[in-house]
């Protein structure tokens, strides 16, 4: 009984993970094309009346500034502005880091040295991990990820030798983690081809 409800909390906790950032930005959407409506209006009444050209020009006014952003951003000085801002701002709300990090990650976007896959030497077993840090003495911060949510778990500093970074990609070590362990063999058939 303990485990079922232990499985439907950390169901419950993924899904909020995917489900709350997807609302939160459609509500901001939102917010924003009813602050526009005022600068959309008088183009809205060149269109005709049955069009919901309000919302239409407020939806893609919106857009266009998110892509606009977005390109923004691309360029260096809009990553030097984005990275002042998350540095003064965003990285003081807890869990904000782990997050994008974890985005990026997904995407295919992050740092090599950050969520690097690895399996771990714990206790007597070879558990997957993530390598969150490197210390300057060769060991290892790691994220050891709790089955099938790899959202939640726990962290170990170990030395170099209980660590074993993978040469696969993130996504195929997160999957072994929320298939309960499934796929597990290639990883340490990774493992093995680095040690040969």
């Amino acid at each position: 009984m303990k485990q079922s409800l232990v499985f439907v909390g950390k169901a419950v906790l993924a899904g909020l993970l995917i489900v709350v950032p997807v609302y939160l930005a459609v509500l901001l959407l939102l917010k924003a094309m009813k602050s526009v409506v005022g600068l959309v209006q008088p183009f809205a009444l060149l269109l005709p009346e049955w069009l919901p050209a309000e919302k239409a020009l407020s939806l893609l006014l919106m857009l266009m500034i998110c892509f606009l952003i977005g390109v923004g951003i691309k360029t260096r000085t809009g990553r030097l502005v984005r990275e002042r801002i998350e540095r003064t701002f965003f990285e003081r709300i807890p869990g904000y880091a782990l997050i994008r990090s974890l985005t990026q990650r997904v995407a295919g976007e992050g740092s090599e040295t950050v969520w690097k896959p690895a399996l771990a030497e714990i206790e007597e077993a070879l558990v997957p991990a993530f390598i969150i840090e490197e210390f300057e003495d060769g060991r290892y911060t790691v994220f050891v990820p709790s089955i099938p949510t790899p959202f939640a778990g726990a962290v170990y500093v170990l030395d170099r030798k209980r660590v074993h970074p993978l040469d696969v990609p993130f996504t195929e070590a997160l999957k072994a983690v929320s298939r309960w362990g499934s796929g597990a063999k290639d990883l340490v058939a990774a493992m093995e081809r680095k040690g040969n």
